[in-house]
């Protein structure tokens, strides 16, 4: 059994092999080429409401780092935009690339970003200078009292689309929305991901330098804008 990962040995090249829905025909992340985005009058804003006390925990995988949340009643969600019901936040997770230049998972005509590089994100920091208590896979700590609003940009004018999960099953059941405006981040911050572990205790540390998958082909799908 492949343990995906992303590496030359395991990495987004060799998941087909046991996930064959690797291939689908909605597959995420794509490159969003702006002129060809279909603007849709009937998509409504984004109603993000959000619950700080749902924050629970942040952890290390070995794939990323993620904030969870307690979703087992209607404390944080999500509303409006192309979604019909009400979505429960459940999980923040991040991608990041080896330098300053990659890291998003989708791209913007052909532009990868890392985030957008510039002022270091305050925001950002919460979760920043917790990194180094859960540096080892495996490794989880309290974080509570955390509004994940905090790291939404200004506008919440969004490009949307049917597709997939980024990691491995590959699920594709996920209605995406990306949001158009970047938010900042600092090399320092970026840095601080990449100085996780992608191994844990009994193992040989390696770093987590990289954890993004490739733009997938688009397969004729539409991708609808607000």
């Amino acid at each position: 059994m492949l343990h995906w990962g992303y590496d030359e040995h395991n990495g987004p090249a060799h998941w087909k092999e046991v996930f064959p829905v690797a291939n689908g025909d909605r597959q995420s992340p794509i490159d969003i080429k702006t002129e060809e985005t279909k603007y849709d009058p009937s998509l409504r804003p984004l109603n993000p409401n959000y619950d700080p006390a749902s924050a629970k925990i942040i952890l290390n995988n070995g794939h990323s780092t993620s904030v969870e949340f307690d979703d087992t009643v209607n404390k944080s969600v999500l509303t409006g935009g192309p979604l019909s019901g009400t979505y429960r936040l459940r999980q923040i997770h991040f991608h990041w690339g080896s330098n300053d230049e990659a890291g998003s998972e989708h791209a913007v005509d052909g532009m990868k970003y890392a985030a957008e590089i510039g002022e270091c994100n305050p925001q950002l920091k919460k979760i920043t200078d917790r990194l180094d208590t859960i540096r080892i896979k495996g490794k989880k700590a309290l974080f509570t009292n955390f509004d994940p609003s905090c790291l939404l940009p200004k506008s919440l004018d969004y490009w949307t689309y049917f597709g997939s999960l980024t990691v491995p099953p590959l699920l594709e059941s996920v209605i995406w929305i990306v949001l158009r405006e970047p938010i900042s981040v600092c090399s320092e911050q970026l840095a601080k991901f990449r100085s996780l572990l992608s191994t844990a205790e009994d193992e040989v540390a390696c770093c987590l330098l990289r954890n993004y998958r490739p733009p997938q082909p688009l397969k004729g799908r539409e991708v609808r804008r607000n």
